[in-house]
């Protein structure tokens, strides 16, 4: 068995581990290198952890996904439905300000507004993407932290040491005013975003740039 094969048994097998999917629903196949996702699912969600399920697995450097979300009946929901919905849980989580807005068209969810940190970023979209009837979700948020920025350098790389799933001799790590970027080389889609992860989480950090290439 090649190696091609080797990765789409093993994505295969992963969809299949995904309890929040539908393996049976979802083709796998892969072309010089890259996984290639295609199938219908019946939400955004499902469709989100297949795509994550396929970069957890060894060997896989990129995915692309054809999936296409088709709402069963019952998930239909009007535009203004899925507002009041969407607005209320973002109201409701302590973790995300009230400085977000969206609007819906046709199911697509667009999100906008500042916040802080990135993990409230991060947060809206989860909120927003599991709800019933959203097809898509489109992250415009802007990161506008309060705090000094300080020696933001310094503070990611120790950030990087302290985390054992990054190995932080491979990454360089640049910087001009709050905006950071990562190059450099890790070994899997998990050490890729907990480096961008780590560095988001540095006091004053308002972009990461994330140009790390996965290789095995």
């Amino acid at each position: 068995m090649n190696i091609a094969e080797t990765v789409k048994k093993n994505v295969e097998q992963e969809l299949l581990w995904e309890p929040s999917v539908c393996a049976t629903k979802i083709g796998v196949s892969v072309n010089n290198g890259v996984v290639e996702l295609d199938g219908h699912v019946g939400s955004l969600f499902e469709k989100w952890a297949a795509e994550r399920a396929a970069l957890r697995v060894f060997n896989v450097t990129s995915v692309a996904s054809e999936i296409i979300v088709d709402l069963p009946f019952e998930s239909e929901r009007s535009d203004e439905d899925i507002a009041y919905a969407a607005t209320n849980h973002l109201k409701w989580n302590s973790q995300v300000p009230d400085t977000i807005k969206l609007r819906v068209t046709n199911g697509w969810v667009t999100l906008q507004g500042t916040v802080n940190w990135q993990y409230q970023k991060e947060e809206a979209a989860r909120i927003v993407r599991s709800l019933r009837g959203v097809k898509a979700v489109s992250n415009e948020i802007e990161l506008k932290p309060t705090v000094s920025i300080g020696d933001i350098k310094v503070k990611i790389e120790e950030a990087f040491k302290r985390d054992a799933q990054i190995e932080s001799k491979d990454i360089a790590i640049e910087t001009s005013g709050n905006m950071v970027t990562l190059r450099g080389r890790v070994h899997s889609w998990r050490e890729h975003d907990d480096a961008e992860r780590a560095a988001f989480s540095a006091p004053g950090v308002g972009t990461v740039s994330n140009l790390l290439t996965v290789s095995y």
